[in-house]
């Protein structure tokens, strides 16, 4: 797999001020932002040419990576109203061939990226992989239900206490381009976003097969300042 699709279209409310002037991706972790950190271990793990969907403050990131040694198209959401609509701008890039499908605030490890990509390609019934992290309660994710490996239920941002499953979606996918007719028929969610975790549900009911990867390295999702002072730490 050589190509991967990072999101990095939105502001980063949940920061604060720290993003009035910067797009969240653009945030400082040990001197570097946090969308050069995802694009170096996407590129240890063997990706060669990078889509990146930016939106907010996009110059910032665009003339970051302007002249760097990263293969890099950029696509812009004009509307930024939901990770879903943002993944729909990949069509053109990925064409025919499967790939790897994260966030530019999401860390983690090369080898989960390769693990994450194995899967799909060992598995050839096998639509998209969800990478998942093991957490106490999946209440500010996705909560993913899953037997033998294979997933079968999805709920997006499910209320505190109520999920009976420990596996969170952790913003990471191996994807072939089965996904952008789904993509297509998505309708805004109870939240007014085209969330990208409801087209798994269209794909479950029309008995496509998903699998999970899960997360067995360092991972983080910085979504709030606390986040980003802890990796930073």
């Amino acid at each position: 797999m050589r190509k991967a699709v990072i999101l990095a279209a939105g502001r980063g409310t949940r920061m604060g001020e720290m993003t009035s002037e910067i797009p969240k991706p653009m945030l400082l972790v040990h001197g570097r932002p946090i969308l050069e950190h995802v694009a170096e271990g996407l590129a240890a793990a063997g990706i060669e040419q990078f889509l990146i969907v930016v939106g907010y403050r996009r110059e910032a990131i665009e003339q970051h990576f302007r002249g760097s040694r990263f293969d890099i198209e950029f696509r812009v959401q004009e509307r930024v109203d939901g990770t879903g609509s943002a993944a729909r701008l990949a069509r053109d890039f990925a064409g025919s061939d499967p790939f790897l499908l994260t966030f530019g605030d999401i860390l983690c490890t090369p080898p989960d990226y390769l693990r994450c990509e194995r899967i799909l390609l060992d598995h050839p019934g096998t639509r998209a992989v969800i990478g998942v992290k093991d957490v106490d309660d999946p209440w500010r994710g996705a909560a993913v239900y899953v037997e033998g490996g294979v997933v079968r239920r999805i709920v997006e941002k499910p209320p505190p206490g109520t999920s009976t499953t420990r596996w969170n979606s952790a913003g990471l996918y191996a994807m072939h381009p089965v996904v952008f007719p789904y993509l297509d028929r998505l309708r805004l969610s109870p939240r007014g976003e085209y969330e990208l975790t409801s087209i798994f549900d269209m794909m479950l009911a029309n008995d496509l097969e998903l699998r999970i990867s899960p997360i067995e390295g360092e991972w983080r999702d910085i979504g709030y300042p606390d986040d980003l002072r802890a990796v930073n730490r």
